[in-house]
């Protein structure tokens, strides 16, 4: 929630508006970004099927990284919603958050690329690792997020907004870092194809429980 005007903020505070539309922003272009690694495949004539086929990874990856980019703007929705005013602590975090997000096209075309050459060799076990390695930082930086606001409930979260749903908030970005670490450990020891198979499925679970912060008890006013 956004205060009318930020300048009636109290000091070290500011109005939430330019993070979410600079935020907004970056999502946007992320998403962009990710379809540029889908490609026409090279193929002899008469081999357009199997040269399609043969980008399974891509798409896959596509989806992964589509779903999760999509998934973070609507956490950041939900979590901005409840969100009255922003300090430095918040900025940095958000920074973080960007930055990680920026990069997610990156391990995704490593990833493809990896998978199209085979899915069980020395590459794709070193892209499984990358990209579990990027999206725990991710998880990471929401982490921060929540606990910077957490910090100073009384200053930064919404009146109505229970201010302890952002400490357990912080839960589900624990398991996002546990889950894509463990991932990237399959996937270099043992198989890079159920490291893929968690790289796709955390942005369902993800998904599936998004819920609103709840309102504030009456009896906590």
């Amino acid at each position: 929630m956004s205060t009318p005007d930020g300048s009636d903020a109290p000091a070290g505070l500011t109005d939430t508006g330019r993070v979410e539309a600079f935020s907004d922003g970056v999502f946007a272009i992320a998403v962009t970004l990710l379809v540029l690694d889908l490609k026409a495949p090279e193929h002899a004539p008469g081999q357009l099927l199997e040269g399609l086929i043969r980008q399974w990874p891509a798409y896959l990856g596509y989806l992964a990284s589509f779903g999760y980019v999509a998934v973070i703007w609507l956490n950041h929705h939900q979590a901005f919603t409840a969100i009255k005013q922003v300090n430095k602590g918040v900025h940095l975090a958000n920074i973080a958050l960007l930055f990680t997000t920026a990069l997610i096209p990156f391990p995704t075309a490593v990833l493809s690329r990896a998978f199209i050459d085979g899915a069980d060799t020395p590459d794709a076990r070193t892209a499984v690792a990358l990209y579990a390695g990027i999206l725990a930082v991710m998880c990471a930086s929401w982490l921060l997020l929540f606990d910077q606001v957490s910090r100073c409930p009384d200053r930064l979260v919404a009146d109505e907004v229970d201010p302890r749903v952002f400490a357990a908030q912080r839960l589900r970005s624990m398991t996002g870092i546990v889950a894509y670490l463990v991932a990237g450990v399959i996937g270099v020891m043992w198989s890079p194809m159920v490291a893929l198979a968690v790289f796709v499925v955390m942005p369902a679970f993800y998904a599936i429980n998004i819920g609103g912060y709840r309102r504030r008890d009456s009896s906590h006013h």
